[in-house]
């Protein structure tokens, strides 16, 4: 390669979602922008993200209220979303060709609902304002001299640039490439990073009562999650149990601080599955019930006072007996009942890890990053954008916005 070829105002490295947006922004502006990728295509995550649906933004008005889901990130966050927000997110897909539809709590898709469209429109944008794209392309090293990056060291020799960005997300779904290089190379340099931990991630149950539920979804359900048998939070929502434990938006967004929970002690569960009904009333009700039905099998009523799918499960739980006639229950077989559906419980064993982790946190902390425009504070050519940032983060359009607003405020400042 000779000085000229190798040379570009700047080098984005990670063909994800947040480095296709930096590399395509930067190169509108008319900027000669090299893109390396280690996979031999871009996008793999993106092309699986939200069930291959791309759930692209939330649709939350209020911007203190969409920054508070980031937590303790939300302080930082705020010039940069006031350059790039939701409502940017829509009007710059849309313009692309790729209208955007709002579904249920606020989650934005493409109309389409495939997250290959998602990407397809970005490919094009970066296509049309000549991003030079190099697929498998490991980056192994970053050189660093006298406080700026020098240049980016691959198997083809190194490409030097004005600029670098470093996008190569975080360590959830390695299969798509995800390992953490990133990480590596920046705590190399100097940057304190930020254990990761898988986030949206599945939960791992001890009890075989919960697995055998495989498939099993059930909705307005309240979870709460103890320490050492302390109470320490609850959720109210959906549940979907599996052959592992449990999973679902519910338990997916409330992984993050179950784990850490794990990290002091045992976790334990409840599920109230009937939070809105006190155990007095529920007992009524199941007595209401009976009476219309007391000389007939338990097993051949159970549906009718319990949550779809959880017959068996109860009976076994309980040990009442499915053969008995409601008009032969005792009144403590009876309460046994009522006590198991206001408290199913079970214990948290950890999380599916990485592999099948939605989001993992880690990464740069924000305190050695400029987060106006996301420029290290350590080298003064040095950009960060998406995963690469310590910011923790719920489901639900949350992850990829964060992605189209660092990317685009990189885009628009190196």
């Amino acid at each position: 390669m000779d000085d000229k070829s190798n040379h570009f105002d700047v080098i984005v490295v990670g063909g994800g979602a947040s480095g296709m947006m930096t590399a395509g922004i930067s190169a509108e502006r008319g900027l000669r922008v090299l893109l390396l990728e280690k996979n031999s295509k871009l996008g793999e995550k993106l092309k699986i993200t939200g069930g291959g649906r791309c759930n692209i933004t939330n649709d939350e008005d209020d911007l203190r209220t969409f920054l508070s889901v980031y937590k303790n990130a939300e302080k930082f966050l705020y010039s940069a979303f006031s350059q790039f927000d939701k409502n940017d997110t829509f009007e710059f897909f849309e313009k692309l060709g790729l209208p955007v539809v709002v579904q249920a709590r606020k989650r934005c898709f493409p109309k389409t609902e495939k997250a290959l469209d998602v990407f397809k429109v970005l490919e094009k944008f970066i296509t049309k304002h000549k991003v030079v794209v190099k697929t498998n392309s490991p980056v192994t090293k970053l050189v660093h001299r006298q406080g700026v990056v020098a240049g980016v060291q691959t198997s083809e020799g190194v490409y030097t640039a004005r600029s670098y960005v470093i996008a190569t997300g975080g360590v959830s779904h390695p299969e798509t490439g995800s390992t953490g290089d990133g990480f590596n190379w920046v705590r190399k340099l100097g940057h304190t990073i930020q254990k990761p931990n898988p986030n949206i991630v599945p939960l791992r149950v001890k009890e075989d009562w919960v697995k055998n539920l495989s498939g099993v979804s059930l909705s307005f359900m309240k979870i709460y999650f103890y320490l050492e048998g302390e109470r320490k939070f609850d959720r109210l929502g959906k549940i979907l149990f599996t052959h592992f434990g449990i999973s679902g938006p519910l338990i997916l967004n409330s992984a993050y601080e179950v784990l850490q929970l794990l990290e002091k002690g045992q976790v334990s569960c409840r599920i109230d599955s009937y939070p809105d009904t006190d155990a007095g009333s529920l007992e009524k009700k199941i007595l209401d019930v009976f009476e219309k039905h007391k000389n007939k099998l338990l097993k051949n009523i159970i549906v009718d006072i319990v949550p779809e799918g959880l017959g068996e499960t109860v009976l076994r739980a309980t040990g009442v007996s499915g053969e008995t006639k409601i008009h032969s229950l005792s009144r403590e077989e009876r309460k046994k009942i009522v006590r198991f559906l206001k408290a199913m419980p079970f214990t948290i064993e950890g999380s599916l890890g990485y592999e099948k982790a939605v989001v993992s946190d880690g990464g740069v902390i924000l305190t050695e990053v400029d987060t106006r425009d996301f420029r290290s504070k350590l080298f003064s050519n040095l950009f960060f954008t998406g995963d690469m940032l310590n910011i923790n983060r719920p489901s639900g359009g949350y992850s990829l916005q964060l992605c189209w607003t660092t990317g685009y405020v990189v885009g628009k400042s190196v």
